[in-house]
């Protein structure tokens, strides 16, 4: 996983803070993307009050952490997004994003959840880069 600045050279917004790399990692998420896993976590963030204060709490402190740019493309709007550049309130659009979000940021429930669901996120018998 890596740190991503809020904008890029040119001034156009990167989505998120924090970047799933690894290569086992990003698979295992994918598949529970394929497998329908955006509609299930923003059903749960709708129905459980846990994961909806959770996600809550992940978005308020994404826009914590994103940091205006000498040039920003967007005038500063996606400042105000959430997790994967998330506007709408309950969004869940990209588990890859929750997932590095919740590792970077221990606090974020909800994106431990969803690596707990795509575990084993890193293979046990090397590096997942190599």
């Amino acid at each position: 996983m890596i740190e991503q600045s809020s904008y890029l050279d040119d001034g156009a917004p990167f989505p998120t803070t924090y970047y799933l790399t690894c290569p086992s990692a990003v698979a295992r998420v994918g598949a529970l993307e394929d497998a329908g896993g955006v509609d299930r976590y923003e059903s749960l963030v709708a129905s459980d009050p846990s994961a909806a204060e959770s996600y809550a709490w992940g978005a308020n402190r994404q826009r914590g952490l994103r940091r205006p740019a000498a040039s920003m493309a967007d005038d500063g709007a996606s400042l105000e997004l959430g997790i994967g550049g998330t506007g709408a309130d309950g969004m869940v659009k990209c588990l890859h994003a929750h997932v590095a979000f919740g590792l970077a940021q221990p606090g974020y429930r909800l994106g431990m959840q969803i690596a707990d669901a795509a575990a084993p996120l890193f293979p046990a018998e090397r590096c997942c880069c190599s």
